[in-house]
């Protein structure tokens, strides 16, 4: 499997992931339940989570501003700053029985750790899992991915937004929630080539 250069990919048609429909903002208490039982349903979740940029020197980031988990078919996203409404994403975070799959996770790990005291369980580093698969010897991160699996791009443009300020606009929804779907799509199709050796 080959690594595509930047270049490369910026002709690639759009990542075709999931619909307005099925992304879900989880800010009431009520949202959180019925979230938190369907994720529960899950072996295997994609992750992820953004943060508010910073941009001066030494600063270091309050976040996560927002974590992401997904379904093959949903994607619940979780502003933080309701977290009082949802504390029982610890039970999917920290349970070992249920994977969460991502790129650069060791940040999110400490983030999360740093502002909830919640120790993220059971990760798969997908970033050295897409290199070691594909034999290849860069760094790949999920726009590089995306491309080699799917030949598709997957939009960056929200990446750098001020995730801090609510509500979210759709491009900052569609953003969050493909990079957490994707990661689980990647992951399904390694699986899925693994078991077919």
């Amino acid at each position: 499997m080959e690594r595509l250069t930047k270049e490369q990919i910026q002709f690639l048609p759009m990542y075709d992931g999931l619909s307005h429909d099925n992304i879900i903002v989880v800010t009431q208490a009520s949202d959180a339940i019925s979230a938190i039982v369907e994720l529960k349903k899950h072996a295997i979740l994609g992750f992820d989570t953004e943060s508010k940029p910073c941009y001066k020197k030494g600063e270091i980031s309050d976040g996560p501003h927002l974590i992401q988990l997904s379904t093959k078919t949903k994607a619940f996203l979780f502003p933080t700053k309701f977290f009082e409404n949802f504390t029982e994403i610890e039970d999917i975070l920290s349970d070992s029985t249920i994977k969460k799959v991502g790129f650069g996770l060791k940040e999110d790990k400490k983030m999360i750790f740093r502002k909830f005291g919640i120790k993220l369980e059971n990760t798969v580093e997908l970033s050295s899992k897409v290199m070691h698969f594909s034999q290849v010897t860069q760094r790949v991160g999920a726009r590089a991915a995306v491309a080699m699996f799917f030949n598709q791009r997957l939009s960056k443009g929200a990446q750098r937004s001020n995730w801090s300020v609510f509500p979210l606009k759709d491009h900052q929804k569609m953003y969050a929630a493909n990079d957490a779907h994707s990661a689980l799509l990647i992951e399904l199709e390694i699986e899925k080539h693994n078991s077919n050796l």
